[in-house]
């Protein structure tokens, strides 16, 4: 997750443990819905062993342009492979070259976006393009900065869901998209949107996720974005929360400043800009963020578990919820 064009995350960041802003309402609790009903249980065991294996020291901090940003694209690829996960017409991968962000200043970065695609059973000519940023912040002073929750955890998440997606197949033509370059200022998210693989005006909504293992803190995943698309949330307040972790609505006001806003705080800036509906899904900052210590073992199962489950929720009521 980035800072909102703010100083790169290498440097000495003040770790804020933010509490939940007053007017921030947790979802009300409903009976299960359709949505919930379509799910299929998650396999903890996949889920679990792809955050284990992006934010292994071998990947290397997965930085953009890095061999660890290099081999963790191969995992990807060979995941959606696996699921069998079609290629857009234009390719699995859009590589890009943007100017980006460093403890030293501008510097041009090569990176790769990785997509997939399901194509939907009732508005196939719709799409809900559903992302989480691959890369991190590669390593400092001999530290490497593994980013587990950060963001293999939404890329697994997303992976979760595309597994869902092929055994109960969408409504909404759905467009996966693996972020490159993100750490360094949103440059996979900007590269998409000026050269989408399908016109941004059949695009209903991006929904991003970013920061999606760690709710250990408040219990919350935090829903962005339902106060410049207010439609979105009747769709998804009536999710019951899921063990220990529930859906939040907030951090979207102009009340809600600085590092507390997150419109443009990860990659669904990119769309929020060119004026495509988006929601992002993530937790607060904790101490381990941006920090050599967001590791694997710092994840708390149940909870990350609970929280992907509610993603998987989110989707499908969106999904079933759209362009009715």
């Amino acid at each position: 997750m980035s800072r909102s064009l703010r100083a790169l995350a290498l440097s000495s960041v003040a770790v804020l443990i933010l509490s939940g802003c007053a007017g921030m309402t947790e979802t009300q609790r409903a009976p299960e819905t359709s949505a919930d009903a379509a799910a299929t249980p998650i396999s903890y065991d996949q889920l679990m062993a792809d955050v284990r294996i992006l934010s292994a020291d071998d990947m290397e901090g997965r930085d953009t342009g890095a061999p660890g940003g290099e081999r963790a694209r191969a995992y990807i690829v060979s995941r959606f492979e696996a699921l069998g996960v079609a290629a857009p017409p234009m390719g699995r991968l859009q590589p890009f070259a943007a100017q980006g962000r460093t403890r030293e200043g501008p510097k041009t970065f090569n990176g790769v976006n990785i997509m997939g695609l399901i194509e939907g059973t009732r508005v196939p000519d719709r799409y809900i393009v559903i992302t989480a940023h691959y890369d991190h912040v590669g390593s400092n002073g001999g530290q490497i900065y593994n980013g587990a929750d950060d963001n293999a955890s939404g890329v697994a998440t997303m992976l979760e869901i595309a597994d869902q997606l092929k055994a109960s197949a969408p409504e909404h033509s759905v467009i996966f998209v693996a972020f490159d370059g993100e750490e360094r200022g949103l440059l996979g998210a900007k590269h998409f949107v000026q050269a989408p693989p399908v016109p941004l005006s059949s695009i209903a909504m991006n929904l991003n996720f970013d920061m999606i293992a760690r709710a250990e803190t408040d219990g919350k995943l935090w829903v962005t974005g339902t106060y410049q698309h207010p439609t979105f949330r009747p769709i998804l307040e009536t999710i019951p929360a899921n063990g220990a972790v529930s859906l939040a609505f907030g951090k979207d006001t102009p009340q809600d400043t600085g590092e507390n806003n997150w419109v443009e705080a990860s990659d669904q800036g990119a769309f929020f800009a060119a004026e495509v509906p988006f929601l992002y899904l993530g937790v607060d900052y904790h101490p381990d963020y941006h920090r050599p210590s967001d590791d694997f073992e710092r994840i708390t199962p149940s909870v990350f578990q609970s929280a992907a489950e509610l993603s998987v929720s989110a989707f499908r009521a969106l999904d079933q919820g759209l362009d009715r």
